[in-house]
């Protein structure tokens, strides 16, 4: 059977020829079209929220989707244009086109936080400083829609198209901007607009419509949308849908780092006899972690750039030559380079090497100790490296092996196990890609077998009874989470952070409002049929008594032995409050204290109070941040 490597191992993204790999946009540019005429400022429907305008809902949208911005894609940059309005604003000095900007940033920039808090503001400002008008006039030929998009393909101009994603999003309520004219002047105003749009995206411009139905009018996108996002068949009646999701989704963003399909880096492949092909790699499951502290001036407030430079201990001197490493060898002093050090050390040069092939069933499921990465061909440097990955791929899969290979860097070399993957499909399309995983395999020290570790004086481990195990597969099968995946649940560490950085950097005087989704669900957990399993499994583990026992015990601490050290806390609290202790630390004082009365500081604020007397002192300073 002739197999086409570029139909099977096509990515997405790739390009028409299998030779020529292009580069992923680095950035994107967005400019955010909002449609300013007086209909946005009527009650928006139920759904959306009793007593708000759907201009409130667009500029809620954005406000959320610049915030998370910066901490998603920190280096996009972003302009926020209003169409239909009294005043004008850009560079083309368009009519009815308002461009929102602050001072120091320029119209197509990245977001600030200066942004942020007077877009924030900007409802309470706009009647008044912007307005509001219906900006399509057919007896004076003007057409702010058209002006809009004109603006926006001039914002864009900014940046290749080969290095960067470029995109209008545009919110409106108004189904047929046009609708209030008639005849010619009608059709030439949907002509010319529709090739306005048409010539932006001719420029890879890409053009996304977010509409906002009214109460009792639902936005009919046929009516002129639909020509200009360029809809056809079942792709009409499927937009309004997927639209509303996506306006959701904006609404309701999580404070996260996102990260692009990138991959990690390019290996080389050695197989076997000098053959050797290119596959490339990427990391499936990444730690999400707050970003790097950039250290600033503290008068300017510019970043700061840190240097390192060797001082020569006898006479002073700065070194101007790298740096010798020694290591005493029979009386002498052997210099080594960094270099020659880093080669000295090498074990692998990074490859990967294939040593041989074994049945899946060798591969258990305690081989797989962190996330594995996934390789996938590539003839960008070494012509036939798909066709024969592919030839690997398919006889691993009908042969049911997967590959032992050596892989590793010269401080961490170590065995892999690749594992080819079948693709998967459905109706809506590619579901997992065809490729190999690449398991990294443990050292024999990180097998640990657990009854090692849970054995008392040297007996077996304790193992579970019958019951035991029946009631707790009762209880894992009540508990059972549906359809589970890690993307449902937030960092709230991360959220946490992100939320500080935001209330400081927009003086905002509440934290915002971190829901922690890493809790128990309470609720769920305490219906009658889980209640009952757990209750159950409880019983079987610690047996009938267990809440008595455990309540004796907790009597056996509050006996007394803890009533003594209560009164002690009390009486130390009351002799502490006579001593004005930050005038003895001040003047020196503490020494003339005795080692009673310094106890009395310890104990009334739960600090040990064993050591000498300067031990209790240094205790005290210390505390006192003396």
């Amino acid at each position: 059977m002739d197999i086409d490597p570029e139909d099977l191992f096509r990515d997405s993204d790739d390009s028409d020829d299998e030779f020529l790999q292009e580069r992923e946009p680095s950035k994107e540019f967005v400019v955010y079209l909002v449609d300013a005429s007086p209909k946005m400022f009527l009650p928006a429907s139920k759904e959306v929220g009793k007593g708000k305008t759907h201009f409130h809902v667009a500029i809620s949208c954005i406000s959320q989707s610049l915030k998370t911005q910066i901490i998603n894609r920190s280096y996009d940059e972003v302009s926020i244009c209003f169409f239909n309005t009294r005043e004008k604003k850009n560079l083309q000095d368009l009519s009815g086109v308002y461009v929102f900007d602050v001072m120091d940033r320029e119209f197509l920039d990245r977001p600030t936080a200066r942004l942020i808090k007077e877009f924030d503001n900007v409802e309470e400002t706009f009647m008044k400083e912007i307005g509001s008008q219906y900006g399509i006039n057919a007896d004076a030929r003007e057409n702010s829609l058209y002006n809009a998009l004109w603006v926006a393909q001039a914002l864009l101009r900014k940046g290749s198209i080969k290095t960067s994603a470029k995109r209008m999003l545009m919110f409106t309520n108004e189904d047929d901007p046009f609708g209030k004219i008639v005849g010619a002047a009608k059709a030439d105003m949907i002509r010319t607009t529709l090739q306005r749009a048409k010539d932006a995206q001719d420029l890879g411009i890409s053009f996304e419509l977010l509409p906002l139905s009214m109460p009792d009018d639902e936005f009919n996108v046929s009516r002129f949308y639909a020509d200009m996002i360029g809809l056809e068949g079942n792709e009409v009646t499927q937009f309004l849908p997927s639209a509303g999701e996506k306006l959701e989704d904006m609404t309701d963003q999580l404070r996260k780092r996102m990260f692009k399909k990138r991959k990690v880096k390019g290996i080389t492949f050695f197989i076997a006899n000098g053959i050797s092909i290119e596959v490339n790699s990427y990391a499936l499951i990444r730690p999400t972690l707050p970003g790097a502290i950039t250290w600033l001036d503290s008068v300017t407030n510019l970043p700061l750039k840190s240097e390192r430079s060797f001082i020569c201990a006898d006479t002073g001197a700065l070194l101007q030559e790298p740096a010798k490493l020694v290591f005493p060898y029979k009386s002498k002093n052997i210099k080594f380079s960094t270099e020659e050090l880093s080669e000295l050390k090498r074990v692998s040069s990074g490859h990967l090497r294939l040593l041989g092939f074994k049945p899946l069933s060798c591969l258990k499921d305690y081989h797989n100790l962190r996330p594995s990465t996934f390789i996938f061909p590539s003839d960008e440097e070494i012509i036939g490296s798909t066709r024969i990955f592919i030839a690997l791929h398919c006889s691993m899969l009908r042969l049911g092996r997967f590959a032992l290979a050596f892989y590793g860097s010269s401080s961490h070399p170590q065995m892999v196990a690749l594992v080819a993957q079948e693709e998967i499909t459905s109706s809506s399309g590619q579901v997992e890609p065809p490729g190999m995983h690449m398991i990294y395999l443990p050292y024999s020290d990180d097998i640990r077998h657990v009854e090692e570790y849970h054995r008392v004086d040297n007996d077996a481990a304790p193992q579970a009874t019958e019951d035991q195990i029946k009631k707790a597969s009762v209880l894992l099968k009540r508990i059972n989470l549906k359809e589970f995946s890690v993307c449902q649940f937030a960092n709230p560490a991360l959220q946490r952070h992100y939320g500080i950085l935001q209330a400081l950097a927009l003086d905002e005087d509440e934290m915002p409002e971190i829901k922690d989704e890493t809790l128990p669900d309470e609720e769920a957990l305490s219906r009658p049929g889980i209640a009952n399993a757990i209750e159950e499994f409880k019983v079987a583990v610690y047996g009938e008594n267990y809440e008595e026992e455990s309540k004796a015990a907790a009597t056996k601490t509050s006996g007394p032995a803890a009533r003594k050290r209560k009164v002690m806390a009390e009486t130390a609290v009351k002799e502490c409050a006579n001593y004005d202790w930050p005038d003895l630390a001040e003047n020196g004082k503490l020494k003339e204290r005795t080692v009673v009365e310094l106890k009395f500081y310890l104990t009334a604020h739960s600090l040990p109070v064993s050591g000498k007397k300067e031990d209790l002192i240094s205790r005290i300073l210390t505390h006192m941040g003396k």
